[in-house]
C-alpha cells in the first residue's frame, strides 16, 4: 500500500437507483445560460453566444436531501437541472458517438450564491465562490440509461413550497446532451465519472432556510430537497 502523508480523501459516488452499487464522480461540468429564456432573464443574447462551462467540485454533489444554507451569502438561488453520467470519456468526441459514453442521468440542482457570483461577475474573477461550496450540488441517484433511456424532449420543473417557479422542456436547451459532450472533449479529455449539468429553464430566484423544493424532470424520480 502507498504510504500517504495524509489520509486520502474518500472518493465521491452517487448511488445508482435499485442496486448497492456505486457510481464515482471524477470532475462535475456545469453549463451556462443553456436555456434561451434564462440567458434572456440574465441579461444575455443566447443567439449570439458559443457554450461555455464552469466546474464544480465532486464533492459539492449531495444526495442527503437537505441543502444547507452556506455562509458569507443572502441570496442564495435554486436551479434545477438535468445531470448526465458519463461512463466512458475520450478526446474530439463525435456528437454522432457521444451519446454510447453516457451511463445514466439524475435530477440535480446548482446552488449559487447568486450576490458572491455578481461580485465576481463585476470584477472578471472565476465563478468557484459562487458556485462550488459544500452541498451546492443535490442530486438523486442515477438512473441507467438502459432504463431511461437518452432523454431529449421532456418537462424539468421546480416548485418551492409547492409553488412553481422553474418549468421548461428538455428540448428547449440550446445545446443538446450530445453537443455538450462533444464540445467539452474537444477541450478536456472527458472519462469515466464525469459528471455534466446541463443547464437551468428560466424561473431562478431565491430559497430561504425552512423552504421545501422539489424538482423533477420527466422519466426519472423526483428530488426533494429541505432548505435549513
Amino acid at each position: 500500500m502507498p504510504d500517504f502523508v495524509i489520509e486520502p480523501p474518500k472518493v465521491p459516488t452517487l448511488p445508482i437507483l435499485g442496486t448497492d452499487a456505486l457510481f464515482p464522480v471524477r470532475r462535475v461540468y456545469c453549463i451556462g445560460r443553456n436555456y434561451a429564456a434564462h440567458a434572456v432573464e440574465m441579461g444575455h443574447d443566447p443567439d449570439k453566444e458559443p457554450p461555455f462551462f464552469f466546474q464544480k467540485n465532486p464533492n459539492n454533489l449531495d444526495t442527503s436531501g437537505t441543502f444547507h444554507y452556506p455562509p458569507k451569502s443572502e441570496d442564495v438561488h435554486h436551479e434545477i437541472e438535468l445531470a448526465v453520467a458519463l461512463k466512458s470519456g475520450g478526446r474530439n468526441i463525435p456528437v454522432s458517438e457521444a451519446l454510447d459514453h453516457v451511463f445514466g442521468y439524475a435530477v440535480s440542482l446548482d446552488m449559487t450564491r447568486r450576490d458572491l457570483q455578481g461580485q465576481a461577475k463585476k470584477m472578471g474573477r472565476p465563478w468557484e465562490i459562487g458556485k462550488a461550496f459544500e452541498d451546492s450540488a443535490p442530486i438523486t441517484a442515477l438512473v441507467p440509461a438502459a432504463e431511461s433511456g437518452h432523454p431529449d424532449t421532456g418537462t424539468i420543473k421546480l416548485t418551492v413550497n409547492g409553488d412553481l417557479r422553474q418549468e421548461g422542456d428538455l428540448n428547449q436547451m440550446i445545446w443538446k446532451i450530445p453537443e455538450m459532450i462533444s464540445y467539452l472533449s474537444d477541450y478536456f479529455e472527458l472519462a469515466p465519472g464525469d459528471i455534466i449539468q446541463t443547464g437551468t429553464p428560466a424561473g431562478v430566484g431565491p430559497v430561504v432556510r425552512g423552504d421545501k423544493l422539489l424538482g423533477t424532470v420527466d422519466g426519472l424520480p423526483p428530488l426533494s430537497i429541505a432548505v435549513e
